[in-house]
């Protein structure tokens, strides 16, 4: 099954040739029967074809239990973003980035690549005063528009600032994870397995419950 018709894949090349440097796409998945880690494994080998400058590397959760474990992956399918170092930039996709989900996949592969958009001042003032652990999932469906704006926004959080780490999770591909969470509407942003809110929010907001979790 082709996922990305040739009209689309031209698209994707011109909005791709955004990218500065070169980034590389870790995919976890599993050897028992796992519909969505083929569905992805397909839909992102598609999606590297519309630059030079993404790879897409494939590795097994319970084989490169050691590597998953570095990356902070616990499910699968999920992707991890890497620089052109190699690095990873604390930003996941678990499930399948498609639907309205490939708006905030794009978005963040250039701005791994280094051509992100600037944040005003005011932000990146409160963001770097962040420095204890926090972590952010964003739990999303794919039909979801609002989505992928939340997503944008946690990611980019994590891209500045090492101290945040940032996923996206599919709510119906992890059912289980969602039940625990209690999500019940989308975007659900969880922050610490504590605070959490609905909607895609301004940043003012994220950072607001991101600054509740640096109290001591």
């Amino acid at each position: 099954m082709k996922y990305i018709n040739e009209e689309v894949l031209e698209q994707l090349k011109e909005i791709f040739s955004a990218m500065k440097d070169e980034v590389k796409i870790a995919l976890f998945t599993k050897e028992e029967p796992c519909e969505t880690c083929l569905e992805t494994r397909d839909f992102v080998g598609e999606l590297v074809q519309s630059s030079p400058k993404m790879s897409l590397v494939e590795y097994d959760l319970e084989k490169d239990s050691g590597l998953a474990e570095k990356l902070g992956v616990s499910l699968a399918p999920s992707l991890a973003l890497l620089d052109k170092s190699g690095e990873y930039k604390r930003i996941k996709f678990n499930g399948i980035p498609s639907g309205h989900e490939i708006n905030s996949f794009i978005s963040s592969v250039i701005a791994v690549s280094g051509n992100g958009q600037p944040l005003p001042e005011s932000i990146t003032e409160r963001l770097s005063k962040v420095n204890k652990p926090v972590n952010i999932k964003v739990f999303v469906t794919l039909g979801c528009p609002h989505c992928p704006g939340a997503v944008e926004k946690a990611h980019y959080l994590a891209l500045l600032n090492d101290n945040i780490t940032a996923d996206m999770i599919e709510a119906q591909t992890f059912y289980d994870l969602s039940e625990e969470y209690n999500v019940s509407s989308v975007p659900k942003i969880v922050i610490n397995d504590i605070y959490e809110f609905v909607g895609n929010q301004p940043l003012e907001v994220f950072l607001e419950e991101i600054e509740k979790t640096q109290v001591a």
